[in-house]
């Protein structure tokens, strides 16, 4: 980046003040992981079920598909494609431009995806009307089809998924090309840990659809086939999960070692191990199942599972949200030659955010003794409130961090020694000059941190 340029290309800042943008996009984001996991699992389910029902001329087999499939409908396909505008609204407001960065790599594989789901939106309502109304051999290219586009959009969501983490190639920097950052150790060990653990969120569904049988015999039936299609998720999820943890980057390592709660993975085989003693008690006396039984089993792995996992994985790319060249504070952190991207911390340095952000108030271009504390305010929404409250709410709150230290002396050398010169390994590098840390000290000092900044 020149560094005589006049202006960065960079967005407003939607800073939410009670939550903070992360929590909102991460909470949307958690709920579309439960719906989404749970129909791409259970399209391969029912799939196997259907195949099943049509080879053994079992159509109370095939009314449990129909049945299953409703449910899919009302929970995963329309809470999901509410949560999924969700997902894309509030990425756009939180960070347009890590999502920029994300759309300018992988736009048309997005288009692909959004064709499989497609097909499967329309093979999930097939599946639905016309079970038993046509002939097996037609039902089952409809079960295959919809099985096979349902895991396709998985496919390609977790290899953008891993790309954000870390490219897969380290020549996508240099070369390009979407396969280099798409590949790579990380996206196939997600692909296998991903696809087991929606087989065992899909057998967790399941559970609901069969304690609402009435025929005892069936009942049993159902409830052992999804026990056992549950232990070998979460077994073989857990075998991959180990596996993933090996493929992070080192950096991603470093930051699950020292900066996740150390009860991080302890808990997350806790919950795995859970759901395998569930599934097992559920082999050995079926007719336990009900309906408040698994329905609470499934919360409890959004609570439990999905919503601590996926807070790791977004804490485990620090400081980075996408690409290892997107800050989580929307500046480019460095050189992509294949893109034509150049790092802008060269420019900030020289002249800082506040010269260059295009929607600084004009009176806050330079700072003076009378715009000091509103200057040090902005700086610290544009530099810090992508994860940070500015108070006492919201993610990693400044409440919590500063622990209400008010020394503006400690806070400008904590700031200059630790996050101008980017020492710290989870935050962003942030280029501030001596004034600009002066105001910024300044700002956090004056906080009432015993609650929340909402001006």
């Amino acid at each position: 980046m020149d560094n005589s340029m006049e202006i960065l290309g960079l967005y407003p800042t939607w800073y939410q003040p009670a939550l903070g943008s992360g929590w909102v996009l991460g909470i949307i984001a958690v709920v579309h992981v439960l719906a989404s996991h749970t129909s791409v699992g259970a399209a391969l389910v029912s799939t196997w079920l259907a195949t099943v029902a049509v080879r053994r001329n079992r159509p109370e087999l095939l009314e449990y598909v129909r049945r299953y499939g409703v449910f899919l409908l009302v929970f995963s396909y329309v809470l999901g494609s509410i949560t999924g505008p969700g997902i894309w609204f509030s990425a756009t407001v939180a960070s347009p431009r890590g999502l920029s960065a994300l759309i300018h790599s992988y736009v048309w594989w997005w288009a692909t995806e959004w064709v499989f789901f497609f097909i499967e939106v329309i093979g999930i309502y097939l599946l639905v009307y016309l079970a038993g109304k046509v002939d097996g051999r037609s039902y089952l290219k409809i079960a295959w089809i919809f099985g096979l586009a349902s895991w396709a959009t998985m496919l390609i969501i977790v290899g953008i998924l891993s790309f954000m983490m870390w490219p897969g190639q380290e020549r996508w920097f240099t070369e390009g090309g979407t396969l280099n950052g798409f590949f790579g150790l990380y996206t196939f060990a997600q692909i296998l840990s991903r696809t087991c653990f929606m087989l065992m969120a899909a057998a967790l569904a399941g559970g609901l659809i069969a304690a609402y049988l009435r025929d005892g015999a069936f009942r049993l039936e159902m409830t052992r086939k999804l026990a056992w299609v549950g232990i070998l998720g979460a077994v073989l999820g857990a075998v991959f999960f180990q596996w993933g943890l090996t493929t992070l980057p080192e950096s991603a390592q470093l930051l699950m070692k020292t900066r996740l709660p150390g009860s991080f993975v302890p808990a997350m085989w806790a919950i795995l191990a859970a759901i395998v003693v569930y599934f097992a008690a559920l082999l050995v006396r079926p007719g336990a199942l009900n309906v408040p039984l698994a329905a609470g089993m499934m919360v409890g792995l959004l609570i439990f599972g999905i919503w601590p996992e996926e807070r790791a994985r977004e804490s485990m790319r620090k400081p980075y949200v996408a690409g290892q060249f997107v800050y989580s504070n929307q500046i480019i952190a460095r050189d992509v030659p294949a893109l034509g991207v150049k790092s802008e911390l060269p420019a900030l340095e020289a002249r800082g955010m506040l010269a260059l952000h295009p929607f600084i108030p004009q009176h806050l271009r330079r700072i003076g003794e009378g715009n000091e504390l509103e200057a040090g305010h902005a700086l610290a929404i544009v530099y810090c409130s992508n994860c940070h409250g500015l108070g006492t709410t919201g993610t990693r709150p400044f409440g919590e961090m500063f622990a209400g230290n008010r020394d503006a002396a400690d806070i400008e050398r904590f700031i200059k020694g630790a996050l101008v010169t980017g020492n710290m390994v989870n935050m962003p590098r942030i280029p501030l000059r001596d004034d600009e840390a002066h105001a910024l000290a300044q700002f956090i000092a004056s906080l009432p941190l015993w609650h929340s900044i909402t001006r």
